[in-house]
């Protein structure tokens, strides 16, 4: 089998297109690099929802960590706690264990004139209890990172914005808020990167890969036990993982140019790779 054809008959493996069996018998390094490649869909679904969902989160959670109300605060406060002091691996466990429970029947909710069942069964499926999972520990992480950027914003911006005639929202919209971005920008640079490291942890999760359309460790594994040998599916991993962190990096900086393009030149703060911070 060429190397194109096995690029055909794999690269949309993992979302359940092209070829059903994987291969068999002598494995070649592009049948390596195919279904690796096939599987890192799922990490990129796992890290690019999470960081749009978990952006929002974020942003509420660290309104809330500085919001004066206790009733607001307190809640804020240990939700980051609470999932910034536990291991991600254990959070993935314990939201299996606790998925499973639910009824898979799903849940019937009355409305008085009709009732709606509300589908759970999806909640144990990876694509979904985990997504979920990597939210609630991405939203805790960028929560404390926004609300250390929103504690930093100058004081006399917030008085400028205040002798202009702008208070609540307005405030918060057009000063505060691009504020704390440029500040937290480059700390949620180094959070974007490690979510995307982190998807790898669903493979060893409780979350099962629905019809062997796992990640890219699930393929990686599968190669390691037929060939016996993991000294080249896994370095194909972390070869796909550097050059995402190459994009992210190069993404999250033309983001960062433009935060500060109102700055002079010299005060920018500019987001460089340096290969030897990476985790």
């Amino acid at each position: 089998m060429s190397c194109l054809q096995t690029i055909h008959d794999y690269a949309l493996r993992s979302i359940g297109i092209g070829e059903r069996l994987l291969p068999k018998g002598e494995m070649t390094v592009c049948e390596h690099f195919t279904l690796i490649g096939s599987g890192l869909i799922w990490n990129l679904y796992y890290g690019a929802l999470a960081l749009f969902i978990g952006f929002f989160l974020a942003n509420a959670l660290a309104v809330a960590k500085a919001s004066a109300d206790p009733r607001v605060r307190k809640p804020a406060e240990w939700f980051i706690f609470v999932f910034r002091g536990s291991p991600l691996f254990i959070q993935f466990f314990l939201a299996y264990e606790a998925f499973v429970l639910i009824p898979r029947m799903g849940w019937d909710i009355p409305l008085g004139f009709t009732t709606i069942t509300v589908e759970t069964s999806w909640l144990s499926k990876a694509w979904l209890g985990a997504l979920i999972v990597l939210c609630l520990n991405t939203a805790a992480y960028s929560g404390e990172i926004f609300y250390g950027a929103l504690r930093s914003i100058p004081r006399g911006d917030i008085e400028a914005a205040d002798a202009y005639g702008m208070s609540g929202w307005s405030r918060f919209r057009r000063v505060m808020w691009p504020t704390m971005m440029r500040l937290a920008w480059p700390a949620y640079t180094n959070e974007a990167i490690f979510l995307f490291h982190a998807t790898t942890l669903v493979y060893f999760s409780g979350f099962p890969a629905f019809a062997q359309k796992g990640d890219a460790l699930y393929y990686a594994n599968y190669f390691a036990d037929k060939t016996f040998n993991p000294f080249i599916p896994y370095p194909i991993v972390a070869f796909y993982f550097i050059c995402l962190t190459l994009l992210v990096t190069f993404v999250y900086g033309r983001v960062n140019k433009r935060l500060n393009r109102h700055l002079p030149a010299n005060t920018r703060s500019k987001i460089r790779l340096r290969p030897q911070l990476i985790r």
